[in-house]
């Protein structure tokens, strides 16, 4: 890593921690209690729970694994392969998730600061790729509950803001109401090679405010890493001396979606099953027919049923025969599909997990005949009372993120801002009648017109546009200047050719 000139030592704002709580101090160096914290989080609800939310996201959902039971000996339930076992999947929770995140997250965040200098400064840290950083954030947040993101420098002294994974963080809270960390585990699967062979490494990261304590977790147990025990979160290097520093608070910083940190598929995972489920069946009765359904057989010949399946799925014919005045036959046992059915529960499966994920229907009948501003409102109301709620627990997080970035400007000589006024605007991604929007503007007296450029739809750089329009109104005003001079010479050039003044 190369030299970096940090400053404000002994100041508040200084990185160096030499002293971290007694009471976190031992709970790490009992490693029994970490194994034990470990094996408890890994067969946790919790952990099931996050695992779940990205499985589902990803497709991965429980009608891939669906069987079909008939009942058999003893009235005992047996999986029969006979029969069609189609497993649709209509992830509709993937869908709500994407929905959530591009309206929430889907634009850029705005900075609002009186410091143009440190505005600069934030705007290149929050650049396009911490905004799909971002992105990623708030879809653990829906999927697990929380997200995380670790501050950190990179292997080229680069100040970065990384992505944890929720199944991947163990968290240890100083709080009952979990709003502020103490230190936290991060357990994860690496991929390593003994000789030709590819094999999976559990690795073990104890973060705090001593710095990192690295492990291999093997057989239930944490085995301290020979190659590095105990590393700092950075190190200074100038050619000579080498210094190694940390934060003084672990950097780990929770975005949360709810303050239970309740995922969304906790809401709608039976939701979801029952959309999949339905239309599995659906087709299943479609494709059921005679060499798959219920036979009732009249005189048949012969004793052994499972070769007359056989015999019936190979040749698709039956063999009967009538005998003592009895006539042999074949009669089927069918169900009717009637498909009215099936999409009406669909439709209401489909109703109930956006209204119980608080999502929107974008085609919903209102938007049809008469989107006018009231109604979209309306059709936003559920998602906006998530989005209330997500924007505050974001808020809180961006706050504790800020103050890593302002520690960091400060230790590298870019400006001490600590206690600086900074506000995070999330840009919602909503659908509006422009025209209304722009009509109302146009006829409020009483906003300013650096709040009527703010709302205009059409507007994204408030700033920029406010500077065009000085430009606008500067030239105007040269320009009206100019014919003013222009006038005044001709009368009085007119003035002089007569002997007037």
């Amino acid at each position: 890593m190369g030299f970096f000139p940090f400053q404000g030592a002994g100041t508040e704002t200084e990185i160096i921690n030499e002293n971290i709580t007694a009471g976190a101090n031992d709970v790490l160096t009992d490693i029994k209690w970490l194994e034990n914290e470990i094996n408890q989080f890994k067969k946790s609800e919790k952990r099931k729970w996050i695992l779940i939310g990205e499985a589902y996201y990803e497709g991965n959902q429980d009608i891939l694994e669906r069987k079909r039971w008939v009942i058999g000996k003893g009235g005992q339930l047996e999986v029969n392969d006979n029969l069609p076992n189609n497993k649709i999947l209509d992830n509709q929770y993937a869908k709500l998730v994407d929905q959530k995140v591009n309206y929430q997250l889907g634009k850029p965040i705005t900075i609002e600061t009186k410091n143009d200098d440190y505005l600069k400064k934030l705007q290149d840290i929050f650049n396009k790729r911490f905004h799909r950083t971002l992105r990623s954030i708030g879809q653990d947040a829906l999927n697990g509950g929380i997200g995380w993101l670790y501050p950190f420098y990179d292997e080229n002294g680069e100040f970065v803001i990384k992505r944890f994974p929720p199944h991947e963080i163990i968290p240890f809270w100083k709080d009952s109401e979990q709003t502020t960390l103490d230190f936290a585990i991060r357990i994860y699967a690496v991929k390593e090679y003994e000789g030709d062979r590819e094999v999976i490494v559990e690795n073990a990261e104890v973060y705090s405010a001593n710095g990192v304590e690295h492990y291999q977790w093997f057989a239930g147990h944490l085995v301290q890493d020979v190659t590095r025990s105990q590393t700092s979160y950075i190190v200074i290097n100038d050619g000579e001396n080498e210094l190694s520093m940390n934060w003084q608070r672990a950097p780990l910083i929770p975005f949360k979606f709810n303050n239970k940190e309740i995922p969304l598929i906790k809401r709608v995972k039976s939701l979801q099953d029952g959309i999949n489920i339905m239309l599995s069946d659906f087709e299943n009765n479609m494709q059921e027919d005679a060499r798959n359904t219920i036979l009732v057989l009249h005189n048949y010949d012969g004793q052994d049923l499972g070769q007359f399946r056989r015999n019936l799925s190979t040749y698709g014919v039956v063999k009967v025969r009538s005998a003592d005045g009895s006539k042999g036959g074949v009669e089927t046992l069918t169900i009717e599909v009637n498909a009215d059915n099936y999409k009406s529960i669909v439709s209401l499966f489909k109703k109930a997990l956006i209204e119980n994920g608080r999502g929107y229907d974008a085609k919903d009948e209102r938007m049809a005949n008469n989107p006018n501003q009231l109604n979209i409102r309306a059709m936003y109301s559920e998602i906006d009372l998530d989005a209330d709620g997500i924007e505050t627990e974001f808020q809180a997080s961006f706050e504790e993120l800020l103050w890593f970035i302002n520690v960091h400007l400060a230790n590298t000589g870019q400006g001490d801002y600590d206690g600086e006024y900074v506000n995070i605007i999330f840009n919602r991604d909503i659908l509006i009648n422009e025209m209304e929007v722009v009509e109302v503007l146009n006829k409020s007296p009483y906003l300013s017109e650096e709040t009527k450029i703010a709302q205009h739809p059409y507007v994204k750089d408030v700033q920029e546009e406010l500077n065009r329009n000085q430009k606008e109104r500067q030239e105007r005003m040269n320009e009206f200047d100019g014919y003013d001079d222009h006038f005044k010479t001709m009368n009085e050039e007119s003035g002089d050719g007569n002997g007037q003044e």
